[in-house]
């Protein structure tokens, strides 16, 4: 019965936030990305507790190290996209 309500409180968040998502203009998206990457800070965070928790090389430290990984991954790439499209807004120098 607990597995059923996760299933459907993940299915659920899935829905929510595809329609949240698709209805953002575009002017709000580079904000809502820095604020999601800042968030996605916590799992980090969360995934080195989960990691450093575990008890030598069991299946916990190996998935937490790939949560670490997978986290740092969608933290990194977020910014430098978010810096990507911040740099599209800065006026060119005059001359170039």
């Amino acid at each position: 019965m607990n597995i059923l309500l996760l299933l459907f409180i993940f299915a659920l968040a899935g829905f929510l936030g595809f329609e949240l998502i698709s209805k953002v203009p575009s002017q709000l998206h580079t904000p809502l990305m820095s604020g999601s990457n800042a968030i996605s800070g916590i799992t980090i965070v969360g995934a080195i507790i989960a990691t450093g928790a575990s008890t030598g090389l069991n299946f916990t430290a190996i998935l937490g190290f790939i949560a670490v990984i997978l986290a740092t991954i969608n933290v990194v790439g977020g910014y430098l996209v978010t810096d990507r499209m911040l740099a599209m807004f800065h006026n060119k120098k005059k001359g170039k």
